[in-house]
């Protein structure tokens, strides 16, 4: 029987690969979504065409509510959910000084808040199975820190502490947590930055380059294998060498 892998954030960017490479493993793909867009029927035409089920559930991973009927709504659909990937994130980057109030709690409650309503309607159903593979989407942000970021840092941070508390919590029934703190990858937010810039974070890196999203999926698809069967509350560098 196939697993069943639910990803947010996944309509584009890293988590859209994320899905699109568990589903060439044989993962049925469930993602949310919070309003229907070109680029959640491109991922459906993708997901489909490895011969897999495909799931969208509308629903803001930072409103509970949401989370827990999307959940609900999963195993409706598929009976079981696998694997959780936290990946839904968001940005509003800027100076302590200039950020307001509302810039700080919507990247608070979007990633780190989110990842908890998710997590918490998911993981019953792990304990219950005695079996689960958890993968939160962190950044080498949380572990740095980043001029103009204390949001997202923070956010990010969080999510690390998360998981290993989480990690100590659930390995007993056979839960496995563990995050993926990303470096600078190629994605549509990284877009928007000129070449210059770019060249420039390139030589920061050891690597010389920039990551691309399939990366970051290559590390998720270990840690949600058969391969990680004794790793648990890791946080895992794709970031070139940049944080070594």
């Amino acid at each position: 029987m196939s697993r069943v892998a639910f990803i947010t954030g996944a309509t584009r960017g890293i988590g859209k690969q994320i899905a699109i490479t568990l589903a060439k493993s044989g993962c049925n793909i469930a993602v949310n979504y919070r309003t229907e867009n070109d680029d959640l029927k491109s991922i459906k035409q993708e997901i489909e065409s490895n011969n897999v089920k495909f799931f969208a559930v509308q629903g803001d991973v930072s409103n509970y509510e949401d989370c827990e009927r999307c959940v609900k709504e999963i195993i409706a659909e598929f009976g079981q959910i696998d694997i959780l990937v936290n990946n839904a994130g968001i940005t509003r980057d800027t100076l302590l000084i200039r950020m307001k109030k509302e810039d700080f709690e919507q990247v608070i409650n979007v990633n780190l808040i989110g990842t908890f309503n998710v997590t918490k309607n998911v993981i019953p159903y792990m304990l219950k199975a005695r079996s689960g593979r958890i993968v939160n989407i962190s950044s080498v942000v949380g572990i740095s820190g980043n001029a103009g970021q204390t949001n997202y840092a923070a956010s990010k941070a969080g999510i690390i502490g998360f998981t290993k508390s989480l990690a100590k919590e659930v390995a007993s029934r056979g839960v496995l947590v563990n995050a993926v703190a990303p470096g600078f990858i190629q994605t549509q937010m990284t877009e928007v930055l000129k070449d210059e810039v770019k060249e420039e974070i390139a030589k920061t890196i050891p690597l010389k380059r920039m990551g691309t999203a399939q990366d970051v999926a290559n590390v998720v698809k270990f840690l949600t294998s058969e391969d990680s069967s004794y790793v648990t509350g890791q946080v895992l560098h794709v970031d070139g060498g940049m944080l070594m």
